[in-house]
């Protein structure tokens, strides 16, 4: 089944032309099918990027999705029109009232600040913790995860003695876990980071279990108990170039940056980037809606909250 996105979001256009199965708002409407409501806060300033990055993994399931993306009204990115924003893009005030069946919050370019030096910190706690009665699963990803665990769980980020940028062998370090459900034993995923989360705050905390990790990266996915809450430090999302786009934008910024890791072929920027994450990306995707959302959400979501 596919995802059900505005007709005229940019993402249409461009997960059509790449054959993946995007159903519109007019289409959508003859089917009696009750979908997945999924809200996506998008706290990345390529926001277009992001959004098409999502899309094209939310809409490659059995499962149709009904996407609702929101925005920060404490501070609005200076990357996007405002026309882009007011047309797809919801506040937390509209929708505080409503509940979904998952939720995804993204990462930001604000890792190197204190939590509560970012502009929109006390908006993001108020939706974070609205997110435990009005969510079913919420799945956070990179700077996302971050601010979740520090939240949720007073585990705060460190910060790396340089940039964590490349494509990381990982490894599931527990069995039977829903969401790694088919990976292989070693799987690839693209990290892009100058902080990260140490593997013994997380075993030392009884709430949190943690999932996969990797030599070079660290830890790369926890989980609460039950599920509710997911944290992704990678960006299983990226398309292929996104990692060489931050690269050229560094370079051209002045902050004279190493090529990212085991990305380019043969290592040479001047390269075309080899692709060796994308199954593993589809199946977090697909396992994340499956089993921690489809597979045990209410039907009358209204009663996410009870």
């Amino acid at each position: 089944m596919p995802i059900k996105i505005p007709n005229e979001l940019p993402a249409t256009k461009t997960l059509t032309e790449e054959n993946i199965f995007v159903m519109t708002e007019t289409r959508a409407l003859s089917q009696d099918i009750r979908p997945l409501k999924i809200l996506v806060l998008n706290l990345m300033p390529t926001k277009i990027d992001t959004e098409t990055q999502l899309c094209r993994l939310l809409g490659n399931t059995p499962l149709q999705v009904d996407l609702t993306l929101m925005n920060t009204s404490s501070y609005r990115s200076k990357n996007i029109s405002q026309s882009h924003l007011e047309t797809f893009y919801v506040n937390f005030e509209d929708i505080k009232h409503k509940h979904f069946d998952g939720f995804i919050i993204t990462g930001a370019p604000v890792e190197q600040l204190e939590f509560s030096d970012v502009d929109y910190w006390e908006e993001l706690t108020e939706i974070m913790e609205w997110s435990k009665t009005h969510a079913h699963s919420t799945l956070h990803i990179c700077w996302g995860a971050q601010a979740g665990l520090y939240y949720h769980f007073g585990i705060n980020k460190h910060l790396l003695p340089k940039k964590l940028s490349g494509v990381y062998k990982h490894y599931v370090c527990r069995d039977k876990i829903q969401l790694f459900r088919g990976f292989d034993d070693m799987f690839m995923i693209p990290h892009s980071r100058n902080t990260t989360i140490m593997r013994e705050d997380i075993e030392a905390n009884d709430e949190l279990i943690l999932l996969a990790v990797s030599d070079k990266a660290g830890v790369y996915a926890a989980q609460n108990q039950s599920g509710s809450q997911v944290f992704i430090t990678g960006h299983s999302e990226y398309d292929p170039y996104t990692l060489d786009r931050e690269y050229r934008r560094d370079i051209a910024a002045g902050i004279n940056p190493e090529p990212p890791e085991n990305y380019y072929r043969d290592g040479n920027p001047d390269n075309p980037p080899v692709v060796t994450w994308r199954s593993s990306a589809n199946l977090l995707f697909s396992n994340w809606l499956n089993y921690y959302v489809y597979q045990t959400t209410p039907y009358d979501i209204d009663k996410i909250e009870q």
